[in-house]
């Protein structure tokens, strides 16, 4: 569970982040390095992909301000693989998570924590 989130801070479970996460249900991944700052390719995901189960949700946080944006290669294969995406700005995306993982759907989380 996402405890609380502000710009550049999240906190996970009472434990405080200060980069950007990827939070799956039973573990949090500190340090999510993307190949481009401000965009989202399929590579950066690799260890959502792969997780096994696989989500049935991916919220992505897109930042505070939401400038992060998401290929459309990762929209198209996140629909052949089942997988419904939710991005939105950080701020709005934490909570949707939270509310997705409260209603027992298997969701994993990729969060943009500054811009």
């Amino acid at each position: 569970m996402i405890d609380s989130y502000g710009f550049g801070v999240m906190v996970i479970n009472g434990r405080r982040y200060t980069s950007d996460v990827i939070v799956f249900p039973e573990k949090v991944i500190d340090g999510w390095w993307r190949r481009e700052g401000h965009k989202i390719y399929v590579e950066d995901l690799k260890k959502i992909l792969e997780h096994k189960p696989p989500p049935e949700v991916l919220v992505i946080g897109t930042g505070y301000f939401g400038l992060v944006k998401v290929d459309e290669e990762v929209k198209r294969l996140l629909k052949t693989r089942k997988i419904e995406l939710i991005a939105k700005p950080t701020k709005e995306a934490y909570k949707t998570f939270n509310d997705l993982l409260k209603s027992g759907r298997n969701v994993a989380g990729a969060f943009h924590l500054t811009c």
